[in-house]
This record gives C-alpha cells, structure tokens and sequence, in this order.
C-alpha cells in the first residue's frame, strides 16, 4: 500500500472486515497472515448470515483465528444484509477515529462506495478479493491485493484444490506482461531519468495501479521480477537498488 509502514513509532492499526459471503473461509489464515504485513488488524470482525448452513467453515474459523462474526440475517429479498451491516460499522469505525486504515475483504463491486468514502477522510485502504474483482473496486483502493496470489503454493493435502467457482485458483502471468505498468511508473516519475529508485518505482506502480502484484508474475518481490525481464538492468549504486531501461 502507500507507505504507512510505522505511524509514530508503532505499527498502523487495521479495520478489517470481511464480507463472508464473498470469501471462501479456507482462505482465511492466508489472507490474516498478508494482513499482518502491512499493520495490526485491531479490529477484526466477518460479517453473514451465521443462521445458513454456508458459512459453517467461517464460524470455525472465525473462533480458531479471533475473528468477531457479526449477525445479518438475511431477511430483505435482493438485498445484501451483510452489505449493509458492514458498511454500517465502517462508518461507526470511522468516525471513531481509532484506526489508521481499513482492510476490506471482498469481490463485491458494493463496497466502491465505501473505500471511496474512507479514502475522503485521508485514511488507507487496502482491498483483498479474488481476480473475478471488478475494476471500479481495486483502483478506488490504496493497494487491492488479489486472493489467488496470497494462497498460491499454500495449498495441502487436506486442501487440495477443487476446481470449484469459489476456490481461489493462482493467476500467473509472464513476466513480460509487467512490462506496460513499469513503463507507466517510470515515465510518472520522470520519462527523461537515466535510473530509478527501486523504491520510488514500487510506490508509482501502486499509486497507478493499486492492484500490481510481482506474485502475479511469479515472482515475490519486485526486483526479482525486473531481473526476469531482459529490458530492464537492476544495478547498486552505493546504497540503494536503482533499475534502469535498456530499450
């Protein structure tokens, strides 16, 4: 996300809600563990219909994992009660003033709204969601990180993959399909520099594009991944990692 790695010495401290109706619960340690990378998920609560037999996995994990779930009974055809009550919350968070972003767990385009409406009151917003996604939610977020990156290589033999829709499948692409983003940032900075920051050049990527991600290119970090692509010359000079374009 932008960079609050540590706000007055401490570690940023997290909202995170997430919207179980949205979510695969087997996934939910995986995405805890990526939330834990960027601050303190001090808020920490999921959001369904606890009454429907669908979110049973969630409730065992909301207990194992410390999760507050929050009743919305799904009472009004063709409305989301989770929605509502997460949305609801949001606000009260908000307002509260307590925390210094919010981590909002979910595929659905709905909650545009919301990261937008938080991100007016200066605070970070990072989404977490699957590929399917809508564009209108992962750009309004600081940083939208994408569940098929978090949970790929994690899967066990008392996990293993189903194939089914709501499972979480890992979304490679060749490297060289990063290539148009690195350009962008480089030319955001300045399109006349000679080198980069390796810094300076991950926070423009985000900035353009919240939803980058070097896993989704195989890679875990983003040098690793400019290194896999011969137009680009990652180099040392004195303290800092500096890229260069070749072409």
């Amino acid at each position: 996300m932008s960079d609050f790695s540590t706000i007055a010495g401490r570690a940023p401290r997290l909202a995170v809600l997430i919207d179980a109706d949205n979510v695969t619960a087997r996934n939910a340690s995986a995405i805890l563990d990526e939330i834990a990378s960027f601050g303190e998920p001090s808020v920490r609560r999921v959001y369904g219909d606890w009454s429907s037999s669908a979110l049973t996995q969630w409730k065992e994990q909301a207990r194992d994992l410390g999760l507050v779930m929050h009743q919305q009974s799904a009472n009004t055809k063709g409305k989301n009660a989770s929605d509502i009550g997460l949305v609801i919350d949001a606000m009260d968070i908000l307002h509260a003033g307590k925390v210094d972003g919010f981590v909002l767990v979910s595929s659905d385009s709905d909650f545009t709204r919301l990261a937008s409406r938080i991100r007016e009151d200066g605070l970070q917003v990072i989404g977490i969601g699957e590929a399917k996604t809508p564009e209108s939610l992962r750009k309004v977020c600081n940083r939208f990180v994408l569940i098929e990156n978090i949970v790929s290589g994690t899967d066990t033999p008392t996990q293993p993959k189903t194939g089914r829709a709501n499972d979480a499948q890992p979304v490679k692409e060749p490297p060289i399909k990063a290539i148009p983003f690195i350009l962008d940032a480089m030319k955001k900075i300045d399109p006349d520099q000679d080198d980069y920051s390796l810094g300076h050049l991950g926070q423009a990527i985000t900035q353009l594009h919240p939803d980058f991600d070097p896993r989704t290119y195989g890679s875990s970090r983003l040098s690793d991944l400019l290194r896999k692509i011969e137009r680009f010359e990652v180099f040392t000079q004195g303290s800092s990692v500096k890229v260069r374009d070749k072409a």
